[in-house]
């Protein structure tokens, strides 16, 4: 059995980014220049109760992230329709959040990728995933879930960034 690689590894380019935002206008990643990382947080959608608290948690924090130059993005394969409606029961009041991601930017970005066994999910839905993007484009961390629980927790993802931008810390996992 051959194991390949697949998506996006640290040191490398990330892969281009384009879609539209939840109340207009729209998010390109190789346009976006934070003081130290573009956070990309990509979520399964409405139905994932995870992401539901996931989100609010980022969305209620959002300052803390921006005063360490951290800009944020939570990006979904989700129709408009469905964004929308997510977007207003959940009550997020700053998120960005993006939708309407492809199959393709899907295994780009190396995330696992799920069909829905119900009714209430997408035919087809990304797993977690979240990414570190530096100011150059360059993917600097990474975490990639195959299934809705092991996300990275804010406290620690907030210790970490404060000491690696700290001292300056290489991005890991590149070799």
């Amino acid at each position: 059995m051959t194991i390949g690689v697949h998506g996006v590894r640290p040191g490398q380019l990330a892969p281009e980014l384009e879609l539209p935002l939840v109340g207009g206008g729209s998010v390109r990643l190789a346009a976006r220049q934070p003081e130290h990382f573009t956070m990309i947080v990509f979520f399964r959608g409405l139905h994932c109760p995870i992401c539901h608290a996931q989100l609010r948690e980022l969305d209620r924090r959002l300052d803390e992230f921006a005063t360490r130059g951290i800009e944020l993005v939570a990006v979904t394969a989700e129709t408009q329709q469905r964004a929308e409606r997510l977007h207003d029961e959940w009550e997020i009041q700053c998120l960005a959040i993006a939708y309407g991601l492809s199959e393709s930017s899907m295994r780009e970005w190396g995330l696992f990728v799920s069909r829905g066994v119900n009714d209430s999910e997408p035919p087809l839905f990304n797993e977690p995933g979240l990414f570190l993007i530096k100011p150059d484009g360059t993917v600097y961390y990474e975490a990639i879930l195959s299934m809705p629980v092991g996300r990275p927790r804010v406290d620690d993802l907030l210790g970490g960034i404060d000491y690696w931008t700290k001292v300056g810390y290489p991005a890991r996992g590149e070799a």
